[in-house]
């Protein structure tokens, strides 16, 4: 059995692969801030909810709240629905609409998530050897 197999391994890696496409893109972006008329480029986001959902969709798993202290299930929790937030860019007269400040807080918020993975993957492939006893 390999930790491909394991639910948990397979969406760290999904997102690990997401992210290491994202990295790449925004690194485009970035080469070409002066190139007329390049527009930038991003992933959209994968809707984590959305997916839980369809994933448990079948299954009514519902969490026993035993104590008003517990935190209600996802059904008994009142979401919020997401503002649209209008995209705004700013363009260069050679209409490019590349903003450098913008590609680079991407880059950072990417690579910390990225690392954030790692760390989860590093975590519980320690967890699986302590209960094997290695």
């Amino acid at each position: 059995m390999t930790t491909e197999s394991i639910g948990l391994f397979k969406a760290l890696n999904a997102k690990i692969d997401f992210l290491d496409q994202r990295h790449k893109i925004i690194a485009q972006n970035i080469a070409n801030a002066d190139t007329p008329g390049y527009v930038p480029q991003d992933l959209k986001d994968v809707d984590f909810g959305g997916i839980l959902k369809k994933v448990i969709k079948g299954n009514n798993i519902v969490p026993e709240t035993t104590n008003p202290a517990h935190m209600p299930s996802y059904q008994q929790a009142s979401i919020d629905k997401p503002h649209a937030q209008k995209k705004t860019y700013e363009v260069a007269p050679t209409g490019n609409a590349v903003i450098m400040e913008e590609q680079m807080i991407k880059s950072g918020k990417t690579q910390m998530d990225y690392n954030l993975m790692l760390n989860l993957y590093r975590k519980n492939i320690g967890l699986i050897k302590t209960a094997i006893g290695k």
